[in-house]
């Protein structure tokens, strides 16, 4: 028998023995452990809000807001599961309708709101009643109370973007309800902590030069949305494509006007193209190179995970 033989059978039974002992080899693992470039395990997906939205409807007439305290359809990146959308970013939309409330409670997750459809909405965080206008983004900073209601007539639909995979992983992520319904609120014609209007968003875009254009949201602080979780809008003019970018964060896009196709190239070298239009939704995984053609001016607002990229030092930009 040779040396090579011996010593691969002593090998294995010496590893054969580890398991007893609650102790593993990590020379073994180290390469998936710690992989030599970025490896998100979500990949690029879409939803169709001409496809999603009928599905919601049928959801608010079979399903009670009260029974089911949020009614959501979460959008589960393929390779995952839920809360995942991408590695770190949930999101769903939600639905109420009129003369619904979406009970009170507060989480330790974070959470923003993207409004995309119906009016006289309103989100009430921690006694501020905001009323709801599509492209609006609200937050919910953690353990804050908040409730839902609606005002006026036909459904109110939002994105959601929340850190729940962050909490995958902390046993110290949990809900709790209010002893009402509601959480006393009044109504608040402004504010600016909690709620960014669609309007000033575009204006900014629409006064920087060029084909592409770029927003960060900030607090009224300036600093991002929260610890977590930041957010952005773009513009892009029909005809053009916004210049090739890799970040090492990664992203929710919501189309808010217009029409286009973005085109991908994943981590691993694969490139996925997807086809957008108003409403649409998709994801794109950490460390994905984005090119977004329009074919007509259209607008995009995304959430993303930078912040907690940056407040770790792990954020990368090629």
């Amino acid at each position: 028998m040779s040396p090579h033989k011996t010593q691969s059978d002593e090998t294995a039974a010496y590893l054969s023995t580890l398991p007893s002992k609650d102790v593993a080899p990590l020379w073994t693992v180290m390469s998936a452990m710690v992989p030599p470039a970025p490896n998100p395990k979500a990949t690029v997906a879409s939803w169709k809000y001409d496809e999603i939205r009928p599905l919601l409807l049928e959801a608010g007439r079979l399903v009670a807001a009260d029974e089911a305290e949020r009614r959501v359809l979460m959008l589960i990146n393929p390779n995952m599961r839920a809360p995942y959308t991408t590695d770190t970013i949930y999101a769903g939309l939600q639905l109420i309708l009129p003369g619904e409330t979406a009970p009170a409670h507060r989480h330790t997750a974070f959470a923003l709101r993207f409004i995309v459809e119906g009016e006289r909405g309103f989100t009430a965080v921690e006694g501020k009643k905001i009323m709801m206008r599509r492209g609006d983004v609200i937050l919910t900073p953690s353990w804050q109370w908040h409730d839902h209601g609606h005002e006026g007539d036909g459904p109110m639909i939002w994105l959601d973007g929340l850190d729940l995979p962050l909490y995958q992983a902390f046993p110290t992520n949990f809900a709790q309800m209010y002893k009402e319904e509601r959480y006393p609120s009044e109504r608040v014609d402004s504010a600016q902590d909690l709620q960014i209007g669609w309007e000033e968003v575009q204006k900014d875009l629409d006064a920087q030069e060029g084909s592409h254009a770029l927003y960060h949201y900030r607090l009224a602080t300036g600093g991002p949305l929260s610890k977590t979780m930041g957010g952005q809008a773009e513009r892009v003019d029909a005809g053009t494509r916004s210049p090739p970018i890799r970040e090492s964060c990664s992203f929710v896009y919501h189309c808010y006007k217009g029409s286009g196709r973005s085109e991908l190239q994943l981590a691993n070298g694969e490139s996925k193209a997807v086809e957008w239009t108003r409403g649409d939704t998709f994801a794109v995984p950490a460390w994905t190179e984005r090119v977004h053609m329009a074919s007509e001016l259209s607008y995009l607002f995304a959430v993303n995970d930078s912040p907690l990229l940056n407040n770790l030092g792990m954020y990368r930009k090629q």
